[in-house]
């Protein structure tokens, strides 16, 4: 176990393998009002890196009924790193490239000032609250069903159906 020492003693740093666990099992047990999920993309990933995330656009914006996928890839340095952060589903956002789906961590604050407590559901919360943000809440967005030409990093082309 890694141990940081400070002056009023120590501080244990919980391991890359127990954080991801952690936050495995709160995302299994869902979380908050349940506008917002999160788990495990592949259970055979033993790394633990390939996370797929949901948002149900918040009331009262151009994203209210509509659901967007996300993929979440924690690297090795995760927690001490950001993880990467990908729209599957087609957005109009300050922060996300509209060619890619990638958040773009210098126009996100949260992955910009990274530091090793947040989370993923920390990430997705404030995606969605980002969402009802002044310059995002009225933004014309894709219409539903666009999610042709968005590759995962298998090379899969993902499809998304709106029930």
């Amino acid at each position: 176990m890694q141990q940081e020492m400070g002056l009023e003693g120590s501080r244990v740093v919980v391991p890359r393998s127990f954080r991801l666990l952690e936050e495995l099992e709160r995302g299994e047990k869902g979380i908050g009002d349940g506008t917002v999920s999160y788990g495990m993309d592949d259970a055979d990933d033993v790394y633990m890196q390939s996370w797929t995330g949901t948002i149900i656009g918040p009331s009262n914006t151009v994203h209210e009924g509509r659901i967007y996928q996300l993929k979440l890839f924690c690297g090795h340095e995760y927690p001490e790193e950001p993880p990467s952060v990908k729209f599957q589903s087609r957005i109009n956002m300050s922060c996300v490239n509209q060619e890619t789906g990638v958040v773009e961590p210098s126009l996100f604050p949260m992955l910009a000032d990274w530091q090793r407590e947040y989370t993923m559901e920390d990430i997705l919360t404030q995606l969605k609250k980002e969402m009802t943000s002044p310059q995002n809440r009225k933004l014309s967005q894709p219409p539903e069903g666009n999610e042709e030409g968005r590759v995962d990093p298998k090379g899969l082309v993902l499809r998304c159906c709106i029930l």
